[in-house]
């Protein structure tokens, strides 16, 4: 007789929390079915504002057939000015979502962070809209070629300075703009 109600009571345990379960989960798909086309909207804004700030004139097609040997290359944008490229490389945290702008000569117009979860005041400043943050940034400007990335010093054409502390992230910024220095050129031909 006491077997029996162990049974019962377990059963009864099993039912309620699989019926919790299963009103969690309708809940989060409801609200996924709201918020997704709101957080797609939002996305879409966020690469239009980072094309708009890496090519002058914007775009006005998407190249969907290009090669990339990384896999970093995500989008390729053209416009009349160069090409608007998406990339994103691993960083110290998790992966870096970019915009680089390259003229139609290959040379790097600029570059902006869409999405990144690196350590805060570290690898952050890559992003950060702070004088550090551009004065990284603007090292790429004007660059061509493959980059390296230097720890300190003077860098020469082919190099850029890490941010302090964050070596990872500004090897892995520097991988994506090379990936998108290389898919421009074979664009170009």
């Amino acid at each position: 007789m006491k077997e029996t109600s162990v049974v019962r009571y377990v059963l009864r345990l099993t039912l309620t929390l699989l019926l919790i379960t299963a009103v969690v989960a309708a809940a989060l798909a409801g609200v996924n079915t709201i918020t997704k086309p709101i957080i797609d909207a939002q996305n879409a804004e966020k690469i239009q504002q980072a094309i708009e700030a890496v090519l002058p004139g914007g775009y006005h097609s998407e190249i969907t057939e290009y090669s990339d040997a990384t896999g970093l290359v995500t989008k390729v944008y053209q416009g009349d000015n160069g090409f608007a490229v998406q990339v994103e490389p691993m960083g110290f945290d998790n992966t870096i979502t970019m915009m680089v702008g390259i003229d139609n000569e290959g040379k790097i117009l600029g570059m902006s962070v869409i999405r990144h979860t690196e350590t805060k005041d570290l690898g952050q400043v890559a992003a950060a809209n702070t004088s550090k943050g551009e004065a990284f940034r603007g090292q790429y400007v004007g660059k061509t070629g493959e980059l390296t990335v230097i720890k300190s010093g003077e860098a020469a054409d082919d190099e850029v300075n890490a941010i302090t502390g964050a070596t990872v992230t500004s090897k892995a910024v520097t991988a994506g703009i090379n990936a998108a220095l290389a898919c421009v050129a074979e664009l170009l031909g």
